[in-house]
């Protein structure tokens, strides 16, 4: 009885992955390193990092507004602009892009990897 318990368990959780990570597939679209470049300078670049992890390096010209802050302060962003996402590892932009994605923003992209992965120009206080 209890390995019913516990596979019904596995196979939920296994189920919530497989759904989310199909979700963050239609709202998000991952970008290479090079992709982004690309696209980044015509666009709002949103670091989702907390402050400290921003200020010791960020990419240049990205504006910070912290995963922990982004429900209050998601409005700083335009809906009608393409939005260039990135966190340290991609957990936390796939995420916002996700909260976006449900308040009708359309073009939202996120740097694969994140910014551990960024070989590109760094600014840092």
């Amino acid at each position: 009885m209890d390995y019913i318990i516990l596979g019904a368990v596995v196979l939920a959780i296994i189920l919530y992955f497989v759904i989310t990570m199909f979700r963050v597939k239609k709202a998000v679209t991952n970008l290479t390193q090079e992709q982004f470049i690309e696209g980044y300078r015509k666009a709002q670049l949103i670091d989702v990092r907390e402050p400290k992890e921003f200020e010791s390096g960020h990419i240049l010209g990205a504006r910070n507004i912290p995963y922990s802050q982004f429900r209050q302060r998601y409005k700083e962003i335009r809906p009608d602009k393409p939005v260039y996402l990135y966190d340290q590892n991609g957990g936390k932009s796939s995420r916002a892009a996700l909260f976006l994605k449900k308040r009708d923003y359309t073009q939202l992209y996120q740097l694969q990897g994140g910014f551990r992965t960024w070989t590109g120009k760094v600014k840092s206080k």
